[in-house]
């Protein structure tokens, strides 16, 4: 380990991985003296148009209109791509790192721009977009710079008695053009990301954007084709398309596709996985969860606690596929936890984050999930619920186009409501009681979902039965989310997917698994077959006993048995 870690910062610093400086031309909408028209009903459908239209979800401001595309677009990126992945495959590490780091360059010098990118397409706020889009991208770019190499260079693999003259390996190579259909609500980080595994194993990408932040995707794409052409490399290799739900199965389906990662929705997840099985195409799937936070009685410092929570609940105006769904309190913190709570988030401050700086929470991306959130809150409150803060759309006075709704507090929530069991994603701070840890892990274990999870306590006992009992892919251990800044495997089971994306494992997901035996000492040993099982067989009695022999000589429970066995086959051979 000490002797690859000199060796890392070695190639860290080699002059001919160093980065290139580059420039894109920024959206003209980023200016602060820009007024894009204001729509009075804003959608993404144009009257008479196939065009997607593209607008600011925070104040109803028109971004532009993109023309979606067609199937045969679609074959057209799809042949670029793979005839660039062809010279590609041959590029060393050494190369594709500078790649990658000339990528990182420009975003750590850019961010700013590309905070108001985002802010402007899907209405986060600028401190959603540090956290959520360029800190967890940095720090994806930086852990494949740093440790993509030791992931994929070819690992040995032991062997047996029988084979003990063999060597044996597995190489990890490219699988030549692969695919990401990714979400809106992150719609830098979803893009590069899949683009920086994906180039690192050598392969060629086609990133299917989602149609509603299909004009941000544009300006995110050409950092990834600038950082390739800077580097004297094709930009073919990185394609985006944005495109209906109609069209989208012609990419999923397609035979030159070979694998998919897919972040998204269940309902969709059926259609894709359905699409790619004509192909046999593997597919990654990420689906969103339900995400308990248990707090357990003997939590030390409960205001920081309620710093981390809120962070976990509103995050992008709660739209996280990891965000924090349900707080589960154990009953000797439970109205302390409230009491916190209720203050901070009637606190909230909602609006348009780069036309009012003093903003907490940003917009939702649209305003179509606005009628059932508010129906599944009043159930609640019909069944029991207490709902403290908010509850319903807000009506912006200063941005009455914008789709915002109102941070909410609901407490007292049971497993039985319908807002215990679905995916709210949304401002929804929902708190469930419990009386014992017991009882909580088996309210957190209560939904299909199964994504992440965190636990907050003090004892080690106690934190230790959260996390081998709660049914999750991922657990932070008294924070929120933190596998994802370091790389861990992404991903979660039951109805949120399968498949894991990021870290050692997220990169080997989208690599060809190939297994290599060779002879170890060629010129001295192989495989030689024994007369006796040699096509066409003489004896039928004498091959069977040959077999016999050989598998008593390699897997004997003792001595005396491989001795025999190796008799058998001497006196039959």
């Amino acid at each position: 380990m000490f002797v690859y870690t000199i060796l890392t910062y070695t190639v860290l610093i080699d002059e001919d991985e160093l980065p290139v400086n580059f420039t894109v031309p920024i959206p003209e909408q980023c200016s602060p003296t820009w007024e894009g028209e204001i729509l009075d009903n804003p959608n993404m459908k144009v009257s008479g148009s196939s065009a997607i239209q593209c607008y600011c979800p925070a104040n109803g401001r028109l971004l532009g209109n993109i023309n979606p595309a067609t199937t045969d677009g679609i074959d057209r990126a799809i042949a670029k791509a793979k005839d660039a992945q062809v010279d590609w495959a041959k590029t060393t590490w050494g190369q594709r790192r500078r790649v990658l780091k000339t990528m990182l360059r420009y975003i750590l010098r850019n961010q700013d721009t590309i905070a108001t990118v985002a802010c402007l397409d899907s209405g986060k706020t600028k401190v959603d977009a540090s956290f959520g889009e360029i800190l967890v991208t940095a720090e994806k770019l930086k852990w494949t710079i740093q440790h993509g190499e030791k992931a994929l260079r070819p690992e040995r693999r032991p062997s047996n008695f029988l084979m003990m003259y063999k060597h044996n390996e597995v190489r990890w190579e490219p699988l030549g053009v692969v695919a990401a259909c990714v979400s809106w609500n992150y719609p830098f980080h979803n893009l590069i990301g899949p683009i920086t595994s994906t180039l690192f194993t050598g392969s060629a990408i086609i990133v299917k954007a989602s149609e509603r932040t299909a004009w941000s995707s544009q300006y995110f794409t050409s950092i990834a084709r600038a950082s390739l052409a800077a580097c004297g490399h094709s930009p073919q290799l990185v394609q985006s398309i944005v495109c209906w739900p109609q069209t989208a199965n012609h990419l999923t389906s397609h035979p030159d596709i070979s694998h998919i990662t897919f972040i998204g929705s269940r309902s969709v997840a059926h259609s894709v996985c359905a699409s790619a099985a004509k192909s046999l195409t593997p597919v990654c799937v990420e689906l969103g969860g339900k995400d308990p936070a248990i707090i357990l009685d003997d939590v030390k410092n409960l205001p920081k606690v309620a710093s981390i929570i809120m962070r976990g609940v509103f995050q992008s105006a709660g739209q996280n596929c990891i965000g924090i769904e349900r707080i589960i309190a154990l009953h000797a913190v439970y109205p302390q936890l409230v009491s916190l709570l209720e203050t901070r988030i009637q606190a909230l401050r909602l609006g348009s984050p780069l036309e009012d700086p003093e903003v907490d929470v940003g917009a939702m991306i649209s305003a179509d999930s606005f009628p059932r959130l508010e129906a599944l809150i009043a159930e609640a409150v019909s069944q029991g619920a207490r709902l403290l803060v908010g509850g319903k759309r807000n009506i912006h006075p200063s941005y009455p186009k914008g789709h915002y709704f109102s941070p909410t507090l609901l407490v007292d929530v049971l497993p039985s409501m319908r807002i215990a069991q679905e995916e709210c994603f949304g401002p929804i701070c929902l708190l469930m009681r419990a009386e014992t840890l017991s009882s909580a892990i088996t309210l957190a274990n209560s939904t299909i979902y199964a994504l992440g999870a965190s636990v907050f306590g003090s004892s080690k006992k106690d934190l230790d039965t959260v996390v081998a009992n709660v049914k999750a892919g991922m657990v932070s251990v008294n924070d929120f989310a933190v596998y994802y800044a370091v790389q861990l495997p992404f991903g979660g089971v039951a109805g949120s997917g399968y498949g894991r994306f990021a870290g050692e494992e997220g990169l080997r997901a989208i690599c060809n698994a190939k297994s290599v035996c060779r002879d170890r000492f060629p010129a001295w040993i192989s495989t030689a077959i024994p007369s006796a099982v040699d096509y066409p067989i003489k004896n039928a009695g004498r091959a069977w006993e040959v077999c016999k022999g050989v598998v008593g000589l390699g897997y004997g429970e003792r001595v005396v048995e491989r001795v025999s066995a190796l008799w058998n086959i001497v006196r039959n051979a």
